[in-house]
């Protein structure tokens, strides 16, 4: 049976009650979206809280003057998320609340500095019979398409967009991004092994353009668990064994 717990450096997972559990993903998101100079964070699909406390523990180590807004449509995935917060040394910088991400941004009355999502991602594909797993992985509930013109209404300005999406996405999010009038700062490729083709890709977007894109390419192992000098820098602050 796999554990009901992930234990980082500074806190820990619990995601029995959550459909979706802690993976490279949400990890690789929470290491590298740019925090500096943000005081106001929106986390969208919370799940775990896993971004959130990653977010916060990046945060707090520079400046303490700042606050995480976490939802969830899913109010077990909240719940788990409050709980996990709770637990943690960071309790005071999150709030999280049970709320789909489109009713949010509706009625929110508040901008973001940095808007972060690992997204439902799968589309036109079999569905699980476990219907909190298949809200979690389908984008039915929150098509991309509405993440962006949400996360775009609710940037402060200068404020920055932070995704982690399957590779073939690439080319929906570029013409997205036009459509809605926000500008790439930077992707990173992200390979799972040496010579193998990207499977994600983590992009950050803004409503204001930098002059030069910053393009990147981030290799997790060299062999099986062997991890590249990158990808433990990314994470050292976070996995207990890097």
């Amino acid at each position: 049976m796999a554990n009901s717990f992930f234990q980082f450096k500074q806190f820990t997972i619990r995601h029995d009650l959550c459909a979706m559990k802690v993976g490279t993903d949400g990890v690789l998101l929470g290491a590298w979206a740019s925090v500096s100079d943000t005081k106001t964070l929106l986390d969208v699909g919370t799940g775990t809280g896993l971004i959130s406390l990653m977010m916060a523990q990046r945060r707090a180590s520079i400046n303490s003057t700042f606050h995480i807004d976490a939802i969830d449509i899913d109010k077990d995935a909240a719940r788990q998320a409050t709980l996990n917060t709770e637990a943690s040394p960071f309790q005071k910088y999150i709030t999280v609340s049970p709320i789909s991400f489109l009713e949010y941004a509706g009625t929110v009355d508040k901008k973001y500095d940095l808007i972060v999502s690992n997204p439902p991602y799968f589309s036109r594909s079999l569905k699980c019979p476990d219907t909190k797993r298949s809200t979690a992985r389908h984008n039915d509930s929150l098509p991309l398409e509405e993440l962006i013109t949400g996360c775009r209404a609710l940037l402060s300005p200068h404020g920055k967009i932070a995704l982690i999406l399957p590779s073939e996405q690439e080319k929906e999010i570029e013409l997205l991004a036009t459509q809605n009038n926000v500008f790439f700062l930077r992707k990173t490729y992200v390979v799972p092994t040496l010579h193998a083709l990207p499977k994600r890709i983590l992009i950050e977007l803004s409503d204001y353009p930098e002059t030069d894109m910053q393009i990147e390419w981030l290799v997790i192992e060299k062999s099986r668990h062997r991890y590249t000098e990158e990808y433990i820098a990314l994470t050292k602050d976070f996995y207990l064994k890097m």
